[in-house]
């Protein structure tokens, strides 16, 4: 009977040793691709971080989740730089993979970043777009960063932190130390590097080492996360000047909602009026849907065309369609923010702002009796409002005269 349990027992302890020995090497080539030694594994401060991160695994997997589509064009793009696929949790730690992230620092997007060092890369921010929340080209920029620091360094886990903390500081900080070797570096009581960074370094190997473990993920219901294809990535589209979002949601049968969050470099519901269009982001699945349904159409099928009036003028219009004034003046190609009444303007009207009452304008006649503040009153509109429409600079009004009105 003994050797009968025994003879089912060992199976079973083989397997399990398997097991660890097969996620130890894991472990180690994870190490190994932060020129990290094996000796970190048990760093206790790291192993702690893990061990929160695993009693907490629905924040880890809902992330992975959330960035699904992104994360084979993120992988992809590390690999064209040559850049380990471990920093890509990097951008875990950085953002939680959200490309809406905004610090109050002012760092945005999946990597985190800063405005200077964003036009060092060449990510574009202005009136229409920001580029540091557009998941591929922001992937591109940090690799092209990290690679950069990892040139300057010679090891990738001084890449790491040098991206939190700065070149300068890390330079500082190594020759403080007389060395360079992470073990050093870390030292809580000499404190070479800031807190901050000595978590963070930290943090990135315990989320590599989680998203490593095979076994972890097959036996929780996220196992589907390891075998991600190339039909859950995202694919390329060029748009024309213009177009919009919600017509494109439309003829792929995809919610606006879901077509907006992998688009989020653009601040309006709609393609910038750059010349040459625009590269916007779709399900690679419905490429081949899109290359079928679509045929562009003229803007004015898209945008409200405004009359110019007397008492308009470009900050008053923007206020009035809930859009900036400069993107009234650059979709209509005005040299000066002068204009001339029955003057037809494109206005690009974002999705927010079709709550907007925008053609409740109303004129009032002038009687007897009235006055600015009455007029006020009444109608439920400040004066100021009602000097701006009517370019009345003091409170004298005459009878008969034609008020233009706003609710």
């Amino acid at each position: 009977m003994i050797k009968y349990f025994l003879s089912l027992l060992i199976p079973i302890f083989l397997s399990a040793n398997l097991t660890y020995d097969v996620n130890y090497d894991k472990e180690l080539n994870v190490l190994s691709s932060f020129d990290i030694d094996g000796s970190f594994l048990y760093d206790p401060i790291m192993n702690n971080m893990k061990n929160r991160t695993l009693a907490k695994d629905k924040h880890f997997f809902k992330a992975m989740e959330n960035a699904y589509l992104f994360i084979p064009a993120i992988k992809s793009t590390l690999s064209k730089y040559n850049v380990p696929q471990e920093f890509l949790y990097l951008a875990m730690a950085e953002s939680n993979f959200r490309t809406k992230a905004y610090s109050n620092k002012r760092a945005a997007g999946l990597w985190q970043f800063m405005p200077g060092t964003a036009k060092h890369f060449q990510l574009h921010i202005d009136e229409y777009t920001d580029e540091r929340r557009d998941p591929i080209k922001s992937t591109e920029a940090a690799a092209k960063y990290l690679s950069s620091l990892h040139k300057r360094f010679g090891k990738w886990y001084l890449a790491a932190i040098a991206y939190n903390c700065g070149g300068g500081r890390l330079s500082r900080a190594i020759k403080d130390a007389g060395t360079d070797d992470l073990n050093v570096l870390l030292d809580e009581e000499k404190k070479y590097i800031p807190k901050e960074s000595r978590y963070y370094i930290r943090k990135i190997v315990a989320l590599s080492l989680i998203g490593s473990d095979e076994y972890y993920l097959l036996k929780s219901e996220y196992e589907y996360l390891l075998n991600r294809a190339n039909a859950y990535s995202l694919a390329t589209i060029k748009l024309s000047s213009g177009e919009s979002l919600e017509r494109i949601s439309k003829l792929l049968g995809l919610p606006l909602a879901e077509l907006k969050k992998l688009n989020r470099h653009l601040k309006y519901d709609f393609v910038p009026p750059y010349a040459k269009g625009y590269d916007i982001y779709i399900p690679y699945i419905k490429l081949s849907e899109f290359k079928q349904k679509y045929q562009s159409e003229p803007i004015k099928n898209i945008y409200k065309v405004h009359k110019v009036t007397k008492g308009d003028n470009l900050s008053y219009i923007g206020k009035k369609y809930g859009v900036s004034y400069k993107v009234i003046k650059d979709f209509n190609n005005l040299k000066t923010s002068s204009l001339r009444i029955n003057q037809k303007l494109i206005i690009p009207i974002p999705k927010r702002s079709s709550k907007q009452k925008i053609d409740t304008k109303h004129y009032y006649i002038v009687k007897k009796g009235d006055s600015l503040e009455s007029i006020s009153k009444t109608h439920k509109i400040s004066i100021q409002n009602i000097r701006s429409q009517n370019n009345i600079s003091g409170s004298l009004i005459k009878i008969g005269d034609r008020l233009k009105l706003y609710e």
